[in-house]
This record gives C-alpha cells, sequence and structure tokens, in this order.
C-alpha cells in the first residue's frame, strides 16, 4: 500500500522544527496551484506520481530549506526509512538485483530509483519512494520471482545520481566484457576516433621525444603510457582502466595481431610514417593478470646520423676502432644490454666502410635501418629462416662483411667464428653486460678458447649516456669526492682530461626527464 503525504502535515511539521516559516508554506502552496499540480492529499495518480509538485519538493526548489533538511521529517512522516550516503549499495549488490527483478536499466533510471540487495533484502532506494506505478511495477517483479518481501527508502537526489552512474557504468562493462571475445566488437573499439587520435598521439611523443620504446601497461584502476629515452624508462601519462582495451585493440589491428586472442603472447609489426619519419614498429603483446601488456619498439627506417664520429667514443678509442674495421678478416663484437644503441654502432661501422668496393651482407630481425649499397636480410624463425640458416646461404653469396644482427645460440655462433676465420670480416652484436663476459658467453655456447683467440678482433661494450639541454641545465658545486676523483684521474690520464669543465645538473624547476636531449 503506498503511503500518502498531506502537504498541511508535512508543512505543519517544517514549520513546527523551525525549517520554515508559514509564509514559505504559502508561497509554496501558490507555487502548487500555478503548476496546476493538485495536493498530493487527492487520490489521483498524477499527483501521486509527481515528486515535483509536492510540497516538499517545491520548498526545495524555493530554496526555503535544503533537501538534507526535509528528509529526515519525509522519512519520519511515512515512516520508511533514509538512507545514509555512507551506506550506499556497491556495483555488485546493485547488479544482483537488476538481474533478479528483470526491469531494464533505462526504466530505473527514467524513475530515479536504483535496487540493491543486501543481507539477502531487496532494497529499493529511490528519489520518490511513494511513486504509486513504481511500487506496483516492482511488486509484480518480485512476485514473479516468488519474492514478496522489499522495502523503498528515501535517497538524496546527489546519491541517486551516484548511483544511477553506477548502473550505467555496470550495464557498460557488463556489456564489454562480455563482447571482449568478439572481434567484431574490438575491431569497433579500435576503429573509434578518439582511440585513433590517442594512439597517433602516443606514436608522434615517442618520435619526437626519440624514444626507443613505448610500454602500455595495464593495472588494477588505470593503465600507464611509458616511454624509454636515452635508455631510461619514464612515465608520460596514466589513464582509467576502462579505456585500455580499445588502445590494446587499436594497436593489435594496426601491427596485423589477432585482436580477440588475450591468453597467448604475439609479435606483430608496424610500418608507418610519424611526424614525418619512416617506421618500422615492432609490437609485443603479452598476457597479464590485469591485460595484456604491450611494447613497441620504434626503428627509424633511415637515420642521418650514422657516422663514428657521432656516437660519443674518445679519440683513442674512435682511432682504434676504426683501424679494426680496415681489417679483412675477424670478428667484432659489440656487447651491452637491451637499448644500449648496440645496432646503431654496427650500423655506424657499416657506413664508414661502405664504401662501394666490398660486398656487405647483413643478418638482422628485424632490419633496424635500411642503407644502400648493403644487401639486408630479414630472418623469418616462423618459417625456419633462423640466422644459423641465413648465415649459410650468406656464405654463398660472396660476402666481404657480414654483420649478424645478434649472436643468439651456439649455432650462429658457431658460424660467425668460422666465417671470421674464413676471410670475412664479421659484425655482430652479443648480450652481456661488459667485454669481457663476451668471451664467457661464447665459450659458454661450445666455442673452443683457441678459435676465439685466432678470431676475435674486439669487443666493443657501450652504454647510452643521456646528455643535458644546454638551455635546460645549470652549473652546481662539484662534490668533494667527486673532485678528488677527477684529480686522480687526470694524474692517470692527463690527455683525456679536458682543461676546464663544470658540474652540471637540470635547472631548478625544469622536468629533469626535459632536461636530457
Amino acid at each position: 500500500m503506498t503511503t500518502v503525504i498531506e502537504d498541511d502535515v508535512i508543512g505543519a511539521r517544517l514549520v513546527a522544527a523551525g525549517k520554515i516559516s508559514p509564509t514559505d508554506v504559502d508561497k509554496a502552496l501558490a507555487f502548487q496551484q500555478e503548476m496546476g499540480k493538485p495536493m498530493i492529499g487527492a487520490a489521483t495518480p498524477n499527483a501521486l506520481r509527481s515528486a515535483s509538485g509536492r510540497l516538499g519538493a517545491v520548498l526545495v526548489r524555493m530554496g526555503a530549506l535544503s533537501e538534507d533538511a526535509l528528509l529526515p521529517h519525509l522519512s519520519a512522516q511515512t515512516d520508511i526509512s533514509l538512507l545514509a550516503s555512507d551506506e550506499l549499495p556497491n556495483s555488485a549488490e546493485v547488479a544482483e538485483a537488476v538481474t533478479f527483478l528483470a526491469l531494464t536499466n533505462s526504466w530505473w533510471q527514467g524513475r530515479e530509483a536504483i535496487p540493491f540487495m543486501r543481507a539477502n533484502q531487496l532494497l529499493i532506494a529511490a528519489k520518490d519512494p511513494l511513486d504509486r506505478e513504481l511500487n506496483e511495477l516492482v511488486a509484480h517483479a518480485a512476485g514473479k520471482q516468488s519474492f514478496r518481501s522489499f522495502q523503498f527508502c528515501w535517497a538524496r537526489s546527489n546519491d541517486v545520481a551516484r548511483l544511477t552512474q553506477m548502473l550505467r557504468d555496470t550495464e557498460r562493462g557488463s556489456r564489454r566484457v562480455g563482447n571482449l571475445g568478439d572481434a567484431n566488437y574490438l575491431r569497433e573499439l579500435a576503429e573509434e576516433a578518439p582511440v585513433i587520435e590517442f594512439v597517433n598521439n602516443v606514436l608522434a611523443q615517442a618520435v619526437d621525444e626519440r624514444a626507443s620504446d613505448i610500454h602500455i601497461e595495464p593495472g588494477e584502476r588505470e593503465f600507464e603510457v611509458r616511454l624509454r629515452v636515452d635508455g631510461v624508462l619514464q612515465t608520460r601519462m596514466a589513464r582509467p582502466r576502462d579505456g585500455f582495451d580499445a588502445i590494446a585493440s587499436r594497436v593489435k589491428l594496426i601491427s596485423g595481431l589477432d585482436i580477440a586472442e588475450r591468453r597467448l603472447p604475439q609479435d606483430g609489426r608496424i610500418t608507418t610514417r610519424v611526424s614525418g619519419v619512416e617506421m618500422d614498429i615492432r609490437v609485443s603483446a603479452i598476457p597479464g593478470v590485469h591485460g595484456e601488456s604491450l611494447v613497441l619498439r620504434l626503428l627509424p627506417k633511415e637515420r642521418a646520423d650514422l657516422s663514428l664520429a657521432s656516437l660519443g667514443m674518445s679519440p683513442d678509442i674512435l682511432k682504434a676502432f676504426q683501424e679494426i674495421l680496415k681489417q679483412p678478416n675477424g670478428i667484432v663484437l659489440v656487447t651491452g644490454p637491451t637499448g644500449s644503441g648496440k645496432s646503431t654502432t654496427l650500423y655506424s661501422a657499416l657506413s664508414a666502410i661502405n664504401d662501394r668496393s666490398l660486398k656487405i651482407v647483413t643478418v638482422e630481425d628485424p632490419v633496424e635501418y635500411r642503407m644502400s649499397g648493403i644487401t639486408q636480410i630479414q630472418t623469418h624463425s616462423d618459417i625456419g629462416y633462423t640466422f644459423a640458416r641465413a648465415l649459410r646461404s650468406i656464405l654463398r653469396h660472396d660476402p666481404d662483411v657480414i654483420m649478424i644482427g645478434e649472436i643468439r645460440d651456439a649455432e650462429t655462433a658457431e658460424i660467425a667464428i668460422q666465417s671470421a676465420l674464413t676471410g670475412h670480416l664479421v659484425l655482430a652484436t652479443i648480450h652481456t653486460n661488459d667485454a669481457p663476459s663476451a668471451f664467457t658467453r661464447l665459450l659458454e655456447m661450445g666455442i673452443e678458447p683457441f678459435l676465439l683467440a685466432t678470431s676475435v678482433r674486439a669487443v666493443l661494450a657501450q652504454r647510452l649516456v643521456r646528455k643535458l639541454d644546454p638551455k635546460k641545465s645549470s652549473p652546481v658545486a662539484t662534490p668533494r669526492w667527486l673532485g678528488e676523483e677527477f684529480a686522480s684521474l687526470a694524474k692517470r690520464y692527463p690527455d683525456a682530461m679536458p682543461s676546464k669543465a663544470s658540474l652540471m645538473a637540470p635547472a631548478s624547476g625544469s622536468d629533469d626527464a626535459a632536461s636530457y636531449r
């Protein structure tokens, strides 16, 4: 049975409580008549259904009292409890009740009412719990489920709005989760204009900052975009987790990956132009507990600065390296961690000796930079075209210089050493942290020590060193320990030390990451 509020009763209660004056009641009643709304005491459906025409609602609209002041009195008069703002239901409680009653989300939103289950009790938080049609339909829906016990409660407008938004989010999340395995749905997400713009902007920012890698990593509540610049991983932005699946689908779509497959690792690639630069982008997708982690390796197809002089070597090392590259045979190894510039060093070496008098062949995965006058070969391990297999075929191609993108296994190492011993100059990278460890690694692969002693011309270990932008840095005082260290080095290597040097640091107020170039 629906409770009826008598306007004169609620008006008297509010006046007695000192919340409003009798004049306020008179003005509200006059306003009701202008609105054409009969008193709530009249037994007409329209009057019962319209909360906006009730005296209390009119008083709130007039500014005579607040909703917080009104609702406790309505709760006391109607014997309908008031839902406290700190006791709002969670999404699971709402979803359970919505599913149970089988009424559409739009219907609940239109009635400004939200059902929820708590302690096995069906409750309906409503802005107008006296809505007769709302009462009747809820009773009918609950009765169909043989659940006849339920209670309404008053809810503040702000709380109803929060619960309505929760209902929308629950519906959107259910639809999204239910369709994440649907390739067509994911493709639609990936083709939305904001998603395309976001991915394009991330790529452009990475190219502008000379990043080598882009990391897009989902978390429980948000996902992060991080860029590796000069070997250092730096967070660039964080966004709500809800948008991640569309972003991931976009990246997977343009890189040729299966957008519906989220359980297995996948590798793909993108060839595109970003900020006027032709790019090859390697994409790696790995499933994690919060979703797929995406890493994009950025590889410009052409580099204008592929010269040994641009690498920052000291004069004595540069001279020795240039002399080694003039040798007709032997193997030169460049070592260092991932992202330390090993490939750039090898390409610079090739550029230095590429005078059209030599046959130069490279084996890479992938081909990072395109160079004229050089035969560059891309391996394809998925069809069995590995480094070792490619090297065997290259030896029949009359090469003078062979560049190997990476010595990964014993077979590749063995062929590389044999090539160096049979009249070829071999340049290769190998993953170790320092130069001596390169020998240890090759020995572990089964290469005989005497073969290494005969074939290896040089091992170059390197790191990327960030350079401060002079415009965004300022001199700082040199710590005593550092001054003593420089003094010691100056005595040991007087020719290598600069005549005058200042210790610089990012300028005050400058972004640390932006202070380097």
